[in-house]
């Protein structure tokens, strides 16, 4: 019984971290474009890289209660993986090494605890 639990909590885990990651790329890849519109059409395109909390909160008013509860989630579970990439440049190395590490522990490594824990290695 426990083992069904901690292995559907790991799925859930795991297409957690999935679904965020692909929605932040889905966000970096529609902002890249409308950039590139911007810049094309000749207009001044200022972006805050980091937006302050005021700024966050105003995004997260656009996003549906089902994308916020993912993206909060997602944060919970990247949160002791956040360090690893350090202060990259790149939000896609600082968004993308977490997930895979997280991926790693909470779908393979909570997979192995669960087979050897039934004396199959």
């Amino acid at each position: 019984m426990l083992e069904r639990i901690l292995r559907a909590a790991s799925l859930v885990a795991c297409l957690a971290v999935v679904a965020g990651w692909l929605f932040f790329a889905y966000d970096q890849t529609k902002s890249a474009s409308d950039l590139s519109r911007a810049q094309i059409a000749g207009q001044a395109a200022a972006r805050n890289v980091d937006p302050s909390p005021d700024q966050e909160r105003t995004r997260d008013a656009l996003h549906a209660q089902p994308r916020r509860a993912i993206d909060d989630a997602n944060d919970v579970l990247l949160k002791p993986f956040a360090g690893v990439a350090g202060d990259s440049g790149s939000k896609w190395l600082r968004r993308s090494v977490p997930a895979g590490l997280a991926l790693l522990v909470y779908g393979v490594g909570v997979g192995f605890l669960l087979r050897y824990s039934r004396g199959r290695a």
